[in-house]
């Protein structure tokens, strides 16, 4: 655990630093595959997000406050890539804004700096499931999979889910904050507003399947961000770094080199 509060996970000894910051439901071992795969010749940071995995709960929530929180963990000394996906790529962004002199490049998975309504119904309904939970007469995990799948009939939605249940004794409990996450939804699905641009090298990519990477959205993007190089992944959706993630790989590598 971090003096931010923040709990981390390292993969690599020597070479240049990378670190992840995951999406809403996450966990920075949600992106383990990768660090492996980079820790030969790169020192990899894992981070759960404020509110995630085993980092600490706040009361209020703001991508800015989120921002300067992993802002935290670094060094101008020791400029970082910065790879986030969804709500950790928007943390991201934020924080190659604020503070660029802690950003050596950036890489933005699958998510723009805009607004969303799209999908704030499918993760309010997420998140209603998993409170509606009896955590207290709950006997073992399959239990728990059978009790969401018709409210989440998706097996692989399902299993990230309840990657954030833990048990403590003879209690289950769910790992993340719950009830902020659910009471802070639109702001989730918001974007800052920020006067801050920058000049950042910027990987963009997204998803060809995905709603949350769009020719409309480029401008925006464009704006914050002078060098933005933007890819799309064919055969892939939102979660495009763990639905191709060879082809993930070889870009990102494409990148740093």
């Amino acid at each position: 655990m971090s003096a931010t509060g923040l709990h981390t996970t390292e993969h690599g000894d020597d070479g240049p630093r990378i670190v992840f910051c995951h999406g809403l439901f996450g966990q920075g071992r949600n992106w383990t595959q990768a660090a492996k795969a980079l820790s030969s010749d790169h020192r990899v940071t894992l981070v759960d997000m404020p509110n995630h995995g085993r980092s600490e709960w706040t009361e209020t929530f703001s991508y800015v406050d989120m921002a300067d929180s992993v802002a935290g963990l670094f060094s101008p000394a020791d400029p970082v890539t910065l790879v986030g996906h969804s709500m950790g790529g928007k943390v991201a962004m934020v924080l190659a804004l604020r503070h660029r002199e802690l950003v050596d490049r950036l890489v933005v998975v699958d998510v723009s700096p805009v607004s969303y309504d799209a999908g704030r119904r499918e993760f309010a309904g997420y998140i209603e499931a998993m409170r509606a939970l009896d955590l207290a007469n709950l006997d073992n995990r399959a239990d728990a999979d059978a009790a969401l799948r018709d409210a989440v009939p998706n097996t692989t939605v399902r299993s990230f889910l309840l990657q954030n249940l833990r048990r403590e004794g003879d209690q289950w409990r769910w790992q993340l904050n719950l009830a902020l996450l659910g009471d802070e939804l639109e702001a989730l699905g918001a974007w800052p507003e920020l006067d801050e641009t920058s000049d950042v090298p910027v990987l963009w990519i997204g998803g060809a399947d995905s709603p949350y990477v769009l020719d409309e959205y480029a401008p925006a993007m464009e704006r914050l961000f002078s060098r933005v190089r933007r890819v799309r992944v064919k055969d892939a959706g939102h979660w495009v770094h763990s639905e191709r993630p060879d082809v993930f790989l070889d870009v990102l590598r494409s990148f740093l080199d």
